[in-house]
């Protein structure tokens, strides 16, 4: 994995327009990454990312099944905003990956009318955002209703995660938008890598055996 950036000094900065994130998101972008069994790597074994940014440049994603000990309500208090939907006061914060994790993301469903300051929709699936405006619009209930929050995120630079594959460190995973929606918002996290599976048909125990590819 690339290494860690210097993060910001707040998870979610304040709005900046000059800050807005444009990406161009094709090839494995919107689709999930599942380490495989012989994944070396601490940090990612058992792992299931999603994929936003896929490219020549590099590759960026968001473990979805790594909740910490730190829940959104203290979250929010940490950068100064008030939550008060109780469903939401337990819901865990992510490890996203050890890229920033200093810095907030949330993934979320596609939302039709509100725009936030730093977004990316990916084509066909879900959006990321890391602008402080969509937290506190959640804080207000006017926000997304299914979203994860994640810290940090996961990173390749060129060519890397094409190696990783290639070496059966991971397995890709076209889901359509629907079901990858379930497995992330609605599946207790804890299953969400059977789940991908399961929606494969595989048996965990061949994976270790196969190229990376679904």
């Amino acid at each position: 994995m690339s290494p860690a950036n210097k993060a910001p000094p707040e998870a979610f900065p304040a709005s900046d327009p000059a800050s807005q994130i444009f990406y161009s998101a094709n090839h494995l972008a919107n689709q999930f990454l599942l380490a495989m069994p012989g994944m070396v790597d601490d940090q990612f074994a058992g792992s299931v990312v999603y994929l936003f940014e896929h490219n020549d440049r590099g590759a960026m994603g968001l473990v979805i099944n790594r909740p910490t000990d730190l829940n959104l309500v203290a979250l929010f208090d940490k950068i100064e905003l008030q939550l008060e939907i109780a469903p939401l006061l337990e819901q865990p914060v992510y490890f996203g990956g050890p890229v920033q994790t200093e810095r907030g993301f949330v993934l979320h469903e596609p939302m039709t009318e509100e725009v936030y300051t730093s977004s990316l929709s990916i084509p066909g699936g879900l959006t990321m955002t890391t602008s402080k405006d969509v937290l506190e619009a959640v804080a207000k209930g006017d926000g997304p209703k299914k979203f994860i929050l994640t810290l940090g995120y996961a990173g390749w630079s060129a060519g890397q995660l094409e190696e990783e594959i290639a070496l059966n460190g991971w397995m890709n995973v076209p889901v359509p938008r629907d079901q990858m929606a379930e497995i992330i918002f609605d599946t207790p996290a804890s299953q969400r890598y059977q789940r991908a599976i399961n929606f494969l048909g595989f048996d965990l125990s061949v994976l270790s055996g196969d190229a990376g590819h679904a």
